[in-house]
């Protein structure tokens, strides 16, 4: 305990990284030939903590919250997949008959795949989360 004016200070106070910063630190741990400890050491951070941010990006976590403004992605439309030829069965009299499917992927977040009678609301919450 250090005692500076009056002002009690106890230990060393946390240091709080942005979102950009962490991405920074981690995009430099995969460059070829790169070490984490080193990048965590050359940015004063605890190596794990570098290693904890590395899978929060993997899991698309570093990004920062869109304030509601609309971003245009780049879209690859490729051939549809081919499947093992079956029989399929005869359509149902309530069933609608037109098929397709999108595949939306966010790379390095997410791969999404809407087949035919997907859940419109559900889709619009997943997107949604997607773009956070």
């Amino acid at each position: 305990m250090v005692q500076s004016g009056g002002v009690v200070l106890e230990g060393r106070s946390r240091r709080r990284h942005s979102l950009s910063e962490k991405r920074r630190i981690v995009e430099q741990t995969f460059q070829p030939g790169a070490s984490v400890a080193q990048v965590a050491q050359a940015n004063g951070v605890n190596t794990n903590q570098v290693f904890k941010w590395r899978r929060a990006f993997e899991r698309g976590e570093l990004v920062e919250p869109v304030a509601g403004t609309a971003a245009l992605l780049p879209v690859t439309v490729s051939s549809s997949r081919e499947t093992p030829a079956r029989k399929p069965a005869p359509p149902q009299p309530d069933e609608p008959t037109a098929s397709g499917s999108i595949h939306i992927e966010f790379p390095g977040r997410a791969l999404v795949s809407v087949e035919n009678g997907a859940d419109a609301v559900l889709l619009r919450s997943i997107l949604e989360s997607l773009r956070r």
